[in-house]
């Protein structure tokens, strides 16, 4: 990934979900068997010593949990990770088939066998040692000042990075457009709590032992000098940063300047260059994210001698390459990443890496080929059934809602007939005709491919906004709502068992998929998705009544989320993770209602001596079923916006009427909220 300008476009909030594959869009078809029980559900799985009120996400996986291991190249292992192998191994099938087959040079069959073949190929990249990294070494060496620096950094073909990146995205307040965005970065541990918290000490020492390994091993001399000098910086640049839970609030990371503003904020940093060489001197404009953060990070860029500059970069640049280059080095980055951070026994198998290899510099190429033999065409309609049933759900939701005024609900009315659903793959893909690719070359495929999907997102700051493409793969194992286009993400590789099946019971269907199309829609209505309306647009269109209410409900539901423990002394971040609490909490119940609309005003029939209602729950809880390595859950609650998944379950239906009724839960069981107490958004 390249710092200034190479950064990938990212959406306005991304979402692990669910999905579907062929059937009717409610499911229970009566001629085949459903492919988990005999109606969508594993009743094996479960933990019958426990009271659902107690734990239901141990009540529904509990033998599961216990009778699973992760597999040793792996952090967690689940429903998202099941299905994401089984994906993979979907595509090395297609990619090596392609690669057995061949191509005329130049052909995307040819590029994407000798991105392949060439990222297996350890033993080449061995023999070619670090001498592929001389041109990109001596072209650090040059610099002698810190405009030259920030010129590399920006235009580099190779990866770097700085406390201050830039990149291309929709612009908030007006989606018709790209902008250059600012924003901070240059950190190697995973967030700005790892160079902060007591408890983060073991890791903080590992990384600066990686650090002088790396450089050693590549020939540097000084190594653990470098290395501590390295984290001192490093260290500097992540006190400035803005905690996490703060980058969300849109309304704060909104700053459109002029070039004269931009330059105003630090006059003596060298901006001009620095978009000069990422390929964006002609914009005008840009948006300055944590803009309070960008003043201090300039003047410590300044500050630090140039030759800790040319130190860094060298480091990042054989971090950022480390699996095309020798084996020594490859299997270092994987001990600190992998085991250290993440806890990963086993470095993954090479063709593992090689499929995310090609996926990286050609994804939708790959693409193209797994939807023509995984997706059946009809799968694309049944998910518009089952969106179009949770649209109507959320429709009357809002319609009911009690805390929002009725001029507020109009519009929020407008937003929801706006969504848009993008189910399976894109209706365009992209061009990869330009793409450089050499046999027996990781290295510079990984460099080229790099600058061509760099040069790529770069270039929609002068082309108009065509809405029609995606920000994932259709071989992708997600979901995603993105704000500024108003639109939702289903791609292929998730709409299949356990999410959706077309031959299991309604009830389920609706528990799993139907609970994620809601979270995806919730997003709209979260505290970021929010403030966009139905075209994208970021302004205010809530009444301040309505604000106030909202926030209410939210706060409450941060505060429960507070309270859970993930690790011993370890908290979920309620404010981090609010976003996707409340798509869950709202996705959910409007699931649940989509599911008593469907029956018709009809009694759902009892199976195995479990109602509709209870169905339902289970099939959500069964969605959810994961279990995580220790390390891998640290990082996951320090970094990331999602929950951990017992959270997702517990956390969502302690809030909801039908749940206690359904299961009898009371007073005296561990989850039990008193009714005032239960936040119901939507």
């Amino acid at each position: 990934m390249f710092s200034f300008t190479r950064r990938a476009l990212g959406v306005s909030s991304l979402a692990l979900a669910a999905g579907c594959a062929t059937g009717t869009a409610g499911g229970g078809s009566s001629n085949a068997s459903a492919a988990i029980g005999a109606y969508g559900l594993d009743l094996t799985a479960g933990d019958a010593s426990v009271q659902p009120g107690d734990d239901f996400f141990r009540y529904c996986n509990g033998r599961w949990l216990d009778s699973t291991e992760i597999p040793s190249d792996r952090t967690s292992w689940g429903t998202f990770a099941i299905l994401d192998d089984k994906s993979e191994r979907d595509q090395r099938v297609i990619i090596e088939e392609t690669a057995h087959a061949g191509g005329a040079p130049g052909s995307l069959q040819q590029k994407i066998a000798d991105t392949y073949n060439a990222y297996l190929d350890t033993d080449a990249i061995n023999a070619r040692g670090i001498a592929v990294l001389e041109e990109d070494l001596a072209t650090i060496a040059a610099i002698r000042t810190h405009e030259d620096a920030i010129r590399v950094i920006a235009g580099a073909d190779f990866p770097t990075n700085s406390p201050i990146v830039a990149f291309a995205s929709l612009d908030a307040r007006n989606p018709d457009r790209y902008v250059v965005t600012i924003t901070h970065a240059g950190l190697g541990l995973p967030e700005r709590e790892y160079y902060r918290r007591a408890d983060s000490a073991e890791q903080r020492a590992a990384y600066v032992a990686y650090i002088e390994r790396i450089l050693t091993l590549s020939g540097q001399s000084n190594g653990a000098a470098k290395a501590r000098s390295i984290m001192a910086l490093e260290t500097q640049i992540a006190e400035l940063h803005w905690p996490i839970a703060d980058r969300r609030q849109r309304d704060r990371t909104y700053n459109l300047k002029s070039r004269t503003e931009l330059r105003a904020i630090a006059p003596d940093f060298p901006w001009d260059a620095a978009l000069e060489a990422g390929g964006m001197g002609q914009a005008q404009e840009v948006v300055v994210r944590e803009l309070s953060a960008m003043a201090p990070l300039a003047a410590l860029f300044l500050a630090t001698p140039v030759e800790t500059w040319k130190d860094y970069l060298t480091f990042k640049l054989i971090n950022g390459s480390a699996d095309v280059l020798p084996s020594e080095i490859d299997a270092a980055n994987f001990d600190f990443y992998g085991k250290t951070l993440n806890g990963q026994p086993e470095q993954r198998e090479r063709w593992k890496r090689a499929v995310d290899q090609v996926n990286d510099a050609m994804g939708e190429a790959v693409g193209q080929l797994y939807v023509a033999r995984h997706f059946p065409p009809e799968a694309k309609a049944q998910m518009l059934d089952l969106v179009e049933n949770l649209r109507r759900a959320y429709a009357q939701r809002i319609d009911q809602s009690p805390w929002m005024t009725a001029p507020t609900k109009v519009v929020a009315q407008e937003k929801l007939a706006a969504f848009v659903p993008r189910i399976g793959y894109p209706d365009i893909w992209r061009d990869y005709s330009g793409m450089d690719v050499h046999a027996g070359d990781a290295y510079g495929n990984a460099k080229r491919a790099n600058k061509f999907n760099g040069d790529w997102a770069t270039a929609r700051l002068w082309r108009p906004v065509d809405r029609r493409e995606w920000n994932m793969t259709p071989q992708t194992v997600n979901a995603s709502y993105n704000s500024v286009m108003n639109v939702i993400t289903f791609p292929a590789a998730i709409l299949q068992p356990p999410f959706f099946d077309p031959h299991a019971d309604p009830a389920v269907n609706y528990g799993a998929i139907g609970g994620v199309i809601g979270h995806e829609m919730g997003h709209g209505f979260d505290d970021q998705g929010a403030k966009s309306d139905a075209r994208g647009v970021l302004r205010d269109w809530w009444s301040p009544e309505d604000v106030a209410a909202f926030q209410q409900v939210t706060n409450a539901l941060a505060a429960q989320y507070d309270g859970f423990e993930a690790l011993p002394g370890l908290h979920v971040n309620g404010r981090l993770t609010l976003g996707e609490n409340i798509g869950d909490n709202g996705g959910l119940q409007v699931a649940l209602r989509a599911y008593e609309l469907s029956l018709n005003g009809r009694e759902a029939p009892v199976r195995d001596g479990l109602t509709g209602t209870q169905r339902f729950f289970l099939g959500w809880a069964q969605a959810w079923r994961s279990k995580y390595r220790d390390e891998a859950l640290r990082n996951l609650v320090l970094t990331n916006p999602h929950s951990p998944p017992i959270f997702r379950v517990n956390g969502v239906v302690r809030n909801m009427a039908a749940w206690y009724e359904a299961f009898g839960v009371s007073q005296d069981n561990a989850l039990y909220l008193p009714p005032d107490q239960r936040v119901t958004i939507w």
